[in-house]
Formats: structure tokens, C-alpha cells, sequence
């Protein structure tokens, strides 16, 4: 006695398939699958530009660290000493050093020791990439090279 699954025998002609929790699933025999799969052509991001950019906005998906970059980006001296950002922000030194720690690991803002002092600045290039990087999600109608070119 064979001990092989024979074919289908169903009078359909359908052939069947296996699908996740063991429910058997049927699918008839040359019928293509509803869906293509998505392209990879184009300006869809890679596998390390995602984790990249995934753990830029990570740093950013918090409102405190927002406002550290837009303080450290609005200050006229191009960088600030974390001392001068517990008052706008209405935090602690400690909390506020562990923003621009965040901030630091993430490639966004850069930080220099002064004596007893943390200056920090940030990165425009990071800024510029990951909007880049969204803008091309969007369609390089909404970069924002194509935005400069049409100002």
C-alpha cells in the first residue's frame, strides 16, 4: 500500500493547500493569485535604510525630544548647554541629559563636553535624510529637493 497523498479526486478540479492553523484550503487548479506582489524598484527603502530611519524616528516619537531638536535648532549660537533647556522644557537636568543621550545614539544631535558643561548641537544632515527618506516614501514630488526646486 502507497503511503503518498494521492492528488485530489474532487470533481472541481481543485487542488488543496495548506494554510497556517492546519485548515485545509482550496485553490483552484490555474488560477492565479488575487494580488502581485510589490515592487522593489523604485525608491523603496532597503533593509538597513529601514532600521535606520526606523530608529531616527524612534528617538524623535517622543514630544520632549521634539522640542529638545526644535530648541537646539532655534538657538542663534547653532548649539546649547543642556543646562538651558531644563527651564523651557520644564524638566530635570537628569531627564533632559537622557533626551539628548537618545538624541546623541540616534545620530541627531551631537554633543561636546566644556568643563562641567554638555553643549549640544544638532545634525542637519540627519534632519535633511530623514525627510528626504520620507519624501521619497511620498513620491519625489514631495522631496524636498523637489520642494526647494519649485520655491
Amino acid at each position: 500500500m502507497s503511503t503518498e497523498a494521492a492528488p485530489s479526486s474532487r470533481v472541481d478540479g481543485a487542488v488543496p493547500g495548506d494554510s497556517p492553523g492546519g485548515v485545509d484550503l482550496v485553490r483552484p487548479v490555474g488560477v492565479e493569485a488575487c494580488c502581485t506582489p510589490a515592487s522593489t524598484a523604485g525608491s523603496s527603502l532597503d533593509v538597513e535604510e529601514a532600521v535606520r530611519l526606523a530608529a531616527r524616528l524612534k528617538a524623535l516619537a517622543d514630544p520632549n525630544r521634539l522640542r529638545v531638536l526644535s530648541l537646539l535648532a532655534a538657538d542663534p549660537r547653532g548649539e546649547a548647554c543642556v543646562c538651558d533647556l531644563t527651564e523651557p522644557l520644564a524638566l530635570g537636568q537628569p531627564t533632559v541629559s537622557h533626551h539628548v543621550k537618545v538624541l546623541v545614539e540616534a545620530g541627531l544631535v551631537t554633543r561636546r563636553r566644556r568643563g562641567s558643561w554638555t553643549w549640544c548641537a544638532v545634525v542637519p544632515e540627519r534632519l535633511e535624510e530623514i525627510a528626504g527618506s520620507l519624501g521619497g516614501l511620498l513620491g519625489s514630488e514631495a522631496s524636498p529637493a523637489a520642494v526647494a526646486r519649485s520655491a
